[in-house]
């Protein structure tokens, strides 16, 4: 069975589901805690309390997102010098 014949008899309804079921995974998995590290790295040394707190909690929720890509980036804070 081809991709093509498999396509056509699924309804439109159903790929609109599928669609958005990837589309809000992405933006779970992927798209927000990428957006989070860079926030963090760009903002560590100048958050306020509750800027720091909100991030933290970001950080909890976007939890699966950011094991994921941990290994990967490795964003070290700029500023510590030779040690």
């Amino acid at each position: 069975m081809s991709i093509e014949n498999l396509l056509s008899s699924v309804s439109l309804d159903t790929l609109l589901v599928i669609g958005g079921y990837v589309a809000l995974g992405g933006l779970y998995l992927v798209v927000m805690p990428l957006l989070l590290f860079f926030w963090m790295n760009w903002r560590w040394h100048v958050m306020g309390k509750i800027e720091r707190f909100s991030v933290y909690g970001l950080v909890f929720f976007f939890f699966p997102g950011m094991i994921v890509f941990a290994p990967f980036l490795n964003l070290r804070l700029s500023g510590q010098g030779e040690v």
